[in-house]
């Protein structure tokens, strides 16, 4: 399956957070071809810095609160930056199993995780998930490399280290 078309609305996305100086995580949920929610990093600024609205949380609330009764389990999220834990397990939590993503969060990347060595609730998941990584991943990269060049947040942490230190 060509994943590009979706990236590229979740690149919009984020190039949208990052016009306001937000993180540049965009994220589409997709289901039968179709977009039913999309959404993008909020209050990743000083003053309304906080670390729950990731743009995958946000894009999964938009999609609840206008379609409360949603069977996730056919969609495919499609984000910039690899989902963390907290965005990953919440979209297994909502029945979410494949995931594309851009660009890799090599200090809290959650994609990875051993769901077979965890609690009952998360092992039994680990057949179903699906991961795809590197969609448009040099697009994704030049959004988080021109944010990291320009705004404080995570200025000093190893993700910004390693983005800005990438060809």
């Amino acid at each position: 399956m060509d994943h590009t078309y979706y990236m590229q609305q979740a690149l919009k996305e984020a190039e949208t957070a990052l016009d306001c100086g937000e993180f540049p995580v965009g994220c589409v949920l997709v289901a039968e071809g179709k977009i039913v929610a999309s959404g993008h990093r909020q209050n990743s600024t000083e003053g309304a810095l906080n670390e729950i609205d990731h743009a995958e949380v946000v894009t999964l609330r938009r999609l609840l609160r206008e379609r409360p009764k949603t069977d996730c389990s056919r969609m495919i999220v499609y984000s910039t930056m690899e989902p963390c834990l907290m965005c990953f397990s919440t979209m297994l939590l909502s029945g979410l199993r494949r995931f594309v993503y851009g660009y890799e969060d090599i200090m809290g990347g959650g994609t990875n995780l051993p769901l077979y060595q965890l609690n009952p609730l998360y092992a039994g998941m680990q057949a179903e998930v699906n991961v795809e990584a590197g969609v448009l991943r040099n697009e994704c990269l030049a959004l988080f490399q021109q944010f990291f060049r320009n705004f404080p947040y995570w200025q000093d942490s190893l993700l910004s280290r390693y983005t800005l230190a990438q060809p």
